[in-house]
Order: C-alpha cells, then sequence, then structure tokens
C-alpha cells in the first residue's frame, strides 16, 4: 500500500509513495541525460533512502546498476569505473568531494531529485541487466558479474514457500550495496512490501549499537555473516530482553561454524528465530542452497553444512575432468546463473559452460563440496586460491599485483592464514631487501588500491619464497604471522603492574605477536577484528579481576584511549612507563597504522 513505510533510516522513513515519486524523478532525469535501456549507471552514495531510490529509478529508466563502496580507494573506484565504461555516475553530497579523477560523467543525485517528471515507460523484461557487482580477479584485474532481472526473481519466487516473506516484515540493510547480501536484504524487503531499516554504517560496526536498533525497529528479517553474528550473538548475551519480533536469521557470505551458536540455541530455542544457513556467490545470484540449523546440529554437527538446492536449480559434484562425483568441486546450474562476466569472453568461457549434464549452463564455482547419503551438502573450501574473509571472495592474485607495485618489491605471495580465536585473515610475504621493508609503508601503499577487506593484516620480509619440488611456491612452508603456543614473552613485571602495561600484553596475547604495539595505534588497524575484540576482552577482565564493557573496546580502540578510559574508574598512582617488551624470537611482522579506517570488520 502506498501509505506503508518502505524505508527507515535514523529514525525517519518515507513511504512507498514517497520512494516511487523519487525514483520517478531519478528515471527521468537519466533519461534526459541520454540513459537508455541496457546501460550501465554508477552508484557512488553513502547508505541512504536516496541510494535506493536511485537504484529503483535506474530500473525504471530500463538501466542496471553498478553500486560502489565509498569506502574502497580512488584508485580502486577508478579502475572500476573504467572497466565497466557506466553512461552516468551518481554521487551524493559525501562523496563528489573524494572524486579526483572522471573517466566518466558525474551527476550529483540531489538535482536529479530537485526537478520533477515523469519517466518515459520501460518495462524491463527477464533477460534484461538488473545489476552489476565486481568481485575480486585472479589477474589483478577485478570482474564484473551481469547479473539479470529474471536471475533475481527466479532467486525470490523459489524460496518464498520456505520463508513467507510479507509485508509484515522488517528488514536490516547491514551490507555494503556492492556486496551481494545487500541485494537479497534491499529487494527481500521492497518486493513483499515489507520495511527496510537502512542500517548506519558506523552503527553496523558497534555490536551494541547494532542489537538496540533490532529491538527498536522491531526487525523480522536479520541477514548476517557468521563473523558478523556472532559480535552481535555477544551483545545479545549482555541483554535481558530478547529480540521477540525476531522471526528468522540468514547466513551466508562465508562458510558457518556451528558450535559458536550453542549460546544463541540456549536462549531461544530452534523456532524463534529460525536460523538458516545459505550458500552462494555472486555468480548464481546471492544464494544457491538451504539448509535449517537446529540446536542438535551446534551439539554435534563439526562440518559446514549448506543444505539442498533451491528449487529450480541443481548443484552437481564434478572431478577435473569434470565427470560426477560425491565429492568434488560444484557446477550450479538453473535460472540463478548471472549472464557472466561484464566484457570478459574468455573467462565466460571458462567458468560459464553448457550444462554437461542437462539443458542451459552451469557456473563452475571452484567450491569444493562432498554430498551425504541424505543429499545434504557440506562445504569444503575452495579448489584454487580464491580465499574468503568476513564474507567477501578475494583472489589473492589481485592483491599480490598490487604489492609488486610497491618499489623494491622482488616476489609477493599472499595467503589466508587462520586464528585459532579471530578466524581467517590475509597474510602477505614479500621478498626485498631489509632495508627496504617497511610494512607500514607497505600497508599504506595497498590502502591506495585495495578495498579495506583485501588488504593484508600482516606484512613478513622473507629472503625468497620457498618452492617445492615442481618448482611451484610452497604455501605451507611459509612461517606463521602468529605467535606459537609454545613461544613465550618476557615482560617487566614493574611494567605488567600499570593498567598501560597489562593493556599492551593482553594485545600481545590476543593477536599472538611479538611487536609492541604503540600507544596510539588502533586495535582494528594492527590486525585486529571483531572476534578478537571479544578475546581481548576476555583476558584483560582476567588481568584487571572487573568486568569490561564491550562498547569501550570500540570506543577508545588504542593502547592509551582505553587505559586512560580504565584508569578514571581505578584511579592508580602508579606512572605510565614506556612500554617494552623481549621475546626469544624475531619477525619483520607490524601494525597497520591507518588512522582514517572506517571499518572494523566486513
Amino acid at each position: 500500500e502506498p501509505h506503508l513505510a518502505a524505508l527507515t533510516m535514523d529514525g525517519y522513513s518515507i513511504s512507498y509513495a514517497e520512494l516511487c515519486k523519487r525514483a520517478d524523478r531519478i528515471a527521468h532525469g537519466l533519461q534526459q541525460r541520454g540513459v537508455e535501456p541496457g546501460s550501465i549507471v554508477a552508484l557512488l552514495c553513502e547508505r541512504s533512502p536516496d541510494l535506493i531510490a536511485a537504484m529503483l529509478g535506474i530500473w525504471r529508466a530500463g538501466a542496471a546498476y553498478l553500486p560502489l563502496d565509498p569506502g574502497y580507494p580512488a584508485e580502486r573506484i577508478q579502475q572500476t569505473l573504467e572497466d565497466a565504461s557506466p553512461a552516468l555516475l551518481l554521487v551524493d553530497k559525501h562523496t563528489e568531494k573524494g572524486l579526483t579523477q572522471r573517466c566518466c560523467v558525474s551527476v550529483a543525485l540531489e538535482s536529479m531529485l530537485a526537478h520533477p517528471g515523469r519517466p518515459a515507460a520501460v518495462t524491463a523484461a527477464p533477460d534484461d541487466l538488473a545489476y552489476v557487482i565486481y568481485t575480486s580477479g585472479s589477474t589483478g584485474k577485478p570482474k564484473g558479474v551481469q547479473v539479470t532481472h529474471g536471475n533475481l526473481l527466479h532467486l525470490f519466487r523459489q524460496i518464498e514457500p520456505w520463508f513467507h516473506f510479507d509485508r509484515e516484515d522488517v528488514w536490516t540493510m547491514f551490507h555494503s550495496a556492492a556486496f551481494d547480501f545487500s541485494v537479497f536484504e534491499i529487494w527481500g524487503a521492497l518486493l513483499y512490501g515489507g520495511r527496510l531499516v537502512i542500517v548506519p554504517h558506523a552503527t553496523s560496526r558497534i555490536p551494541q549499537d547494532f542489537r538496540a536498533l533490532l529491538e527498536r525497529e522491531r526487525v523480522t528479517v536479520l541477514c548476517q555473516t557468521p563473523s558478523a553474528f556472532q559480535m552481535l550473538q555477544t551483545a545479545e548475551m549482555e541483554c535481558d530482553e530478547k529480540l521477540d519480533a525476531l522471526r528468522v536469521v540468514v547466513f551466508g557470505g562465508e562458510a558457518l561454524n556451528f558450535r559458536p551458536l550453542l549460546p544463541w540455541f540456549e536462549r531461544y530455542g530452534d523456532c524463534s528465530p529460525k536460523l538458516i544457513n545459505m550458500y552462494g556467490i555472486t555468480e548464481t545470484t546471492v544464494h544457491a542452497t538451504y539448509r535449517p540449523v537446529l540446536r542438535s546440529d551446534a551439539e554435534t554437527v563439526t562440518e559446514s553444512l549448506i543444505g539442498i538446492p533451491i528449487p529450480g536449480s541443481e548443484i552437481y559434484l564434478v572431478d577435473k575432468h569434470l565427470q560426477r562425483t560425491d565429492e568434488g568441486e560444484m557446477l550450479i546450474a538453473g535460472p540463478g546463473v548471472a549472464l557472466g562476466y561484464l566484457g570478459r569472453p574468455e573467462l565466460n568461457a571458462e567458468r560459464f559452460l553448457p550444462n554437461p549434464f542437462g539443458e542451459g549452463r552451469v557456473y563452475r564455482s571452484g567450491d569444493l563440496a562432498r554430498r551425504k547419503p541424505d543429499g545434504d551438502l557440506v562445504y569444503l573450501g575452495r579448489a584454487d586460491r580464491q580465499v574468503k574473509i568476513h564474507g567477501f571472495r578475494i583472489e589473492p592474485g589481485e592483491v599480490e599485483a598490487a604489492l609488486l607495485r610497491y618499489p623494491g618489491v622482488r616476489h609477493a605471495c599472499v595467503c589466508a592464514v587462520t586464528h585459532p580465536v579471530a578466524g581467517a585473515s590475509l597474510a602477505a610475504y614479500v621478498v626485498c631487501d631489509p632495508e627496504q621493508f617497511d610494512a607500514s609503508a607497505l600497508a599504506a601503499h595497498a590502502a591506495q588500491s585495495l578495498p579495506p577487506q583485501m588488504r593484508p593484516a600482516h606484512f613478513l620480509r622473507i629472503n625468497a619464497l620457498p618452492l617445492t619440488v615442481n618448482g611451484k611456491v610452497n604455501r605451507d612452508a611459509l612461517p606463521s604471522p602468529f605467535m606459537l603456543e609454545s613461544e613465550t614473552r618476557i615482560v617487566s613485571q614493574q611494567i605488567l603492574d600499570t593498567i598501560p602495561g597489562k593493556v599492551a600484553h593482553a594485545w600481545q596475547t590476543v593477536l599472538r605477536t611479538e611487536s609492541v604495539p604503540a600507544a596510539d595505534v588502533n586495535f582494528f588497524e594492527a590486525g585486529g577484528n571483531s572476534l578478537l575484540l571479544l578475546a581481548l576482552k576476555a583476558v584483560l577482565e582476567r588481568q584487571l579481576d572487573r568486568t569490561i564493557p564491550t562498547v569501550w573496546l570500540f570506543q577508545f580502540p588504542t593502547i592509551h584511549e582505553l587505559s586512560e578510559r580504565l584508569k578514571q574508574e581505578t584511579q592508580p598512582s602508579l606512572p605510565s612507563p614506556t612500554l617494552h617488551a623481549v621475546s626469544n624470537h624475531t619477525r619483520s611482522v607490524a601494525f597497520r597504522p591507518f588512522r582514517q579506517r572506517k571499518e572494523l570488520t566486513q
């Protein structure tokens, strides 16, 4: 109904009627500027109701939208625009100032909204392009995935009997518009007449604030990567009241470990809300499988179960010769398979294949799985070097290509490494002369061209890349960036008796590094993330014998800031000496001294 609220942000709502009016103005403005059906229009805008109106307006003009994250480096944005060659770039008042180079015409979104007008009628066909989302590329060049309206409608039509979405549902837009999980959030809400709550970026990074938003807005449908949900679960366990409106949580973006969900099940049980694990990739339109998660799974299952294909789709497991097997690479078939990569015919021929077992096409995912006797699929990881970090697919080759552009770096190898608490992160190993190694400068260099999720958390200098007998890089022989459990640190007891000393030592323990962090380095810039923050909280509470509010660790993310806040409570009389540590090993591992990094995790 036109009067119902369509979008909410920071307590302000607009109705479906107002959303349609704004979309019509944008569509009319696009058509006046020569945008035709089949064109691509790029969006470089902060999260807001007008961003959603722009997406809808682009569709009403018959074009497809290309979302760009304002948090990405200018070089990355420029590279994407050059590759996609959009007909137009829409910017807002916040992002327009950051444009230094322009390879296409940019127009302020506000200027279109200021001029009323009705667009010429355009009807989208199922095969028409709906959006293009860029993913990491193995050759150092990102690739744009082209998804049609038919792909998108297939997803929602097939899963409707499972979810029963309707206009009573309240969704959140928690994820970046440049991450395809947002496609499910945005259009899931609006296709069924529900309400979409746009989560400000800052709120999405503070679990307590996000949890308060869920309660305040009476959210019913929540989409989360497992990493983000773990932080939300911790905030939830600190509250007396339950999220009684929440009816379904959809997991996606990365492998789900069931056991950490036990506290949630103890609090909520199996049915309200329901927890659903869905595997999918951008090339198969967000989700390709469905698997309810129960308390018994959290108690007994040690594998990452992703369930069964959504109706109308098929998943074949094949060996390297594309022969059927019970354990192998997933080939995904059905109406959800995307149109292909934008302007990449060779790659399309390699990854989008004629279906060897039926009609249509299959997408060669590069993901490995095993089919159990009951039909449940077990996710086993990647067949190639591609990795997932906090829900984002990353090609290490693209990160390596960026590092090799730094003066003095002769060779670079980037791998995913796993911390026992925080999970996966990226480690960069570079071959260069010792006097040319500067981890801080390398990190700053990477930040100029790589989006946040692709920046290594660890930088190590090595004399040469270890090789296998076949002359390939032996990644198993690369040193770990984390300290081994058997390694020890020797820190002056006098220093440990001070609050700054305890905080610094807790950092060393959690980050498993021998380097003593500077007092003004941000925890997240030092290689930490939201999961490690929970470990830091536990260590500090043991050391200080007191409870520390989780929100303090977000509000005061440096050793100095947190120490000062803790001293306000205890009023210690001890001085704050200079921090130092002596250990029995040394490595070229450094923290990342960014001061303006906005994200904590993705």
